[in-house]
């Protein structure tokens, strides 16, 4: 049962610091090149649009297992100390409480990627003419 509650644990702590990303993201102390990767980062982690869908075996999770925290790695190093800081006891606060995390965002994610997937058929149908 150990093993069990260290994943959750991990779990927990991976919400804690996404919602730390976009909390930062948000900070008008963060530069551009911080704020632009933590907003890839976050929209990625809460988006329900995976690059390799989920049921592909194997391969479908490694986004959510490998890609997600490599790239919540590389924005925290973006982001400036004391934002951070600050970001991640506010974030550790809500997520202590329970509070759901980004319903707008998500639904503001899934916009994102259906207008992504229109300026594609858009270009495909350009090319192909």
């Amino acid at each position: 049962m150990g093993r069990v509650e260290a994943w959750k644990r991990r779990a927990r702590q991976l919400k804690s610091e996404t919602y730390a990303l976009y909390l930062a993201y948000r900070d008008p102390r963060t530069p551009w090149y911080g704020r632009l990767c933590a907003a890839l980062v976050v929209g990625y982690a809460f988006s329900p649009i995976d690059l390799i869908p989920d049921f592909v075996p194997i391969l479908g999770y490694v986004d959510d297992l490998i890609l997600v925290p490599l790239g919540i790695v590389l924005a925290l190093k973006m982001i400036p100390p004391q934002v951070l800081l600050e970001s991640r006891e506010k974030a550790k606060a809500v997520v202590a409480e329970g509070k759901p995390v980004g319903r707008t965002a998500a639904l503001l994610i899934v916009l994102a990627w259906l207008l992504l997937a229109a300026m594609a058929v858009v270009l495909v149908v350009s090319i192909v003419k």
